[in-house]
């Protein structure tokens, strides 16, 4: 019969393995995504330029702009609301019922089909309140998709901090406001940003919310406010690829889309990450 000594080298081999599996699955796409699109996304045209012809031929510069546009208000409104909350919820609301149903509300909304979200907001925003189609409808049904991951991290990070530095500092006099927003909050700030780097990622690529709420098929200009329409890469890449009446010139501009849309996302989980390293070193935070 194995020792418990046997038994763990053999959980630790399993999950290397798997590990390794997972890892090897993910360079294969990230590598066959540059190949295919490296040759098209280089190209200083595709990047600045403007679509022509239907798309079929210019840049994907609009794209770009609508992405970061799209991404950096969703995040900027979700953090917004949802860190008060997740803070509302950690120091405040006592444990019970309400919490225990807040808390299984938070986690079934987080579970909703994003297309859900789009129709949502589309109901709401685009014609309940009259945005339209429009950068802030879009904007604003992404951020409350991806509210539930920022309140439910930032929940858990504020828990993390040791309970004896809440009543190190009350014993010093500070109040409840000024320990949580001096002392608790700062502490948990890098894992909060861990939150918000997932919703980055999620918020970036999703296509359904944006297909109903703001996304436009074909838009070769920059929105001149937010009740305009914008491209997007995740809806641009999805026409390239299925819709495009010529594929064979389409297909190597929709990798290329890939692997700028990839290396947008990388680049705001740098951002990100680096922002935590910062705090983290900062305040001590491991």
């Amino acid at each position: 019969m194995p020792s418990p000594r046997q038994n763990q080298a053999l959980v630790f081999v399993l999950l290397r393995t798997v590990t390794l599996i997972v890892l090897a699955i993910l360079a294969f796409i990230l590598f066959f995504i540059f190949i295919k699109g490296i040759g098209t996304a280089i190209r200083p045209d595709f990047l600045t330029d403007y679509p022509r012809e239907g798309m079929r031929e210019g840049g994907i510069f609009p794209a770009i702009v609508g992405t970061l546009l799209l991404t950096l208000l969703s995040i900027g409104v979700c953090s917004l609301v949802g860190i008060p909350a997740g803070i509302y919820l950690s120091e405040y609301v006592p444990k019970g019922r309400f919490k225990s149903l807040i808390d299984i509300m938070t986690n079934n909304l987080a579970g909703i089909p994003s297309i859900v979200f789009g129709l949502f907001g589309m109901t709401l925003f685009v014609v309940g309140l009259g945005f339209g189609d429009s950068l802030l409808a879009g904007s604003l049904t992404l951020a409350i998709m991806v509210l539930p991951v920022v309140i439910r991290t930032t929940e858990e990070s504020l828990r993390s901090v040791p309970q004896d530095i809440r009543i190190a500092s009350i014993g010093m006099g500070a109040t409840q406001f000024q320990t949580i927003a001096r002392v608790v909050l700062p502490a948990a700030l890098p894992r909060i940003l861990t939150g918000i780097i997932l919703a980055i990622g999620r918020v970036a690529g999703e296509t359904a919310p944006i297909l109903f709420t703001v996304a436009a098929l074909y838009l070769p200009r920059l929105p001149g406010s937010l009740f305009d329409q914008v491209m997007a890469l995740p809806y641009h890449l999805y026409i390239l690829s299925v819709s495009s009446p010529d594929p064979e010139r389409s297909l190597p501009k929709a990798f290329g889309t890939a692997l700028i849309l990839l290396l947008i996302v990388l680049g705001m989980n740098l951002l990100a990450g680096r922002l935590r390293r910062y705090y983290g070193k900062k305040y001590r935070i491991q």
